[in-house]
């Protein structure tokens, strides 16, 4: 966060956070990669906020964008079950509003269709026989451990 934000946009950001949070608890072999998305949902609807259901997860490969693909909200029909090597990303969009977003004419920046705010964390996690492994976490900080000094600047 940057600057003085006030308390709805830290509970937007926090909530993002603990979505991506309960996503990744989740990610050990046998898990339904659709299974995700309503751990995901639940969280953002708790705390009222939404899921944007355009964007998903996705594998890790030889391409850069490959199955599977990861839905980040309740009720997707995505296809699948982790085992032991997938590498994929978690990066659920959450929005203070509606789940609707716009993408602008460079096609790349994508913002939310009713103008209110929207956070996002992700990982990139690679499914090992017992859980998972956190490729893109930071070294020496805690896993997925909500600590509001490092998000704020």
């Amino acid at each position: 966060m940057v600057g003085n934000v006030d308390d709805e946009g830290k509970k937007l950001v926090k909530t993002a956070f603990d979505c991506l949070s309960a996503a990744l608890s989740m990610v050990k072999p046998g898990t339904l990669y659709r299974d995700l998305g309503t751990a995901i949902h639940k969280v953002a609807s708790a705390n009222k906020c939404s899921v944007v259901r355009t964007y998903c997860g996705h594998g890790i490969g030889s391409l850069f964008h490959t199955a599977p693909n990861v839905p980040h909200y309740h009720k997707n029909k995505a296809k699948g079950v982790m085992r032991p090597g997938h590498v994929f990303t978690v990066e659920p969009m959450i929005n203070l509003g509606t789940p609707g977003d716009t993408t602008w004419g460079d096609n790349w920046t994508a913002v939310t269709s009713d103008g209110k705010r929207s956070a996002q964390f992700e990982h990139t996690v690679l499914v090992t026989k017992t859980g998972c492994e956190i490729l893109t976490m930071r070294e020496n900080e805690p896993i997925m451990c909500w600590d509001p000094d490092l998000v704020q600047r």
